[in-house]
């Protein structure tokens, strides 16, 4: 909560830290979570859009000192995703993300997320940093 903006049903990250160059974070799928309502009745897997969310969430651990200065991470696109295993209710999903690029104010990075061990996602992503006032001008 420190590091990103996000809240409520939406902060994706229980714990994350930085390790050399990566970010490693974990989240714990509860299984109360608002996405698992309707995907699937009877047999709730984490949908593969909240699983490319969780890695962003995560990987913006690598831009902290950014975020601190009034800058907000805004998704500019995804790549090369690729879905190996399903993550059900129970699961504690570990990430693993890196910053592959910088062009200002553009992030690129990429990540995997396991569970188990096991592979679930991996991902190409980028982000914008755009100023937090100017994403959310006083009304």
């Amino acid at each position: 909560m420190q590091i990103l903006p996000h809240r409520d049903d939406m902060l994706l990250v229980d714990e994350v830290e930085l390790v050399d160059d990566e970010s490693h974070g974990k989240y714990h799928v509860k299984g109360t979570e608002f996405f698992l309502n309707g995907h699937f009745p009877g047999y709730p897997i984490v949908p593969g859009v909240i699983l490319c969310e969780i890695l962003a969430q995560s990987s913006c651990a690598l831009l902290a000192d950014k975020m601190k200065e009034g800058f907000m991470p805004l998704y500019t696109g995804l790549n090369n995703v690729k879905f190996r295993n399903p993550v059900r209710p129970g699961d504690t999903i570990e990430t693993r993300c890196r910053l592959t690029r910088v062009k200002h104010p553009f992030y690129f990075a990429s990540g995997e997320a396991y569970v188990d061990g096991k592979l679930c996602v991996k991902a190409e992503f980028s982000f914008a940093l755009k100023e937090s006032e100017s994403c959310f001008p006083k009304s």
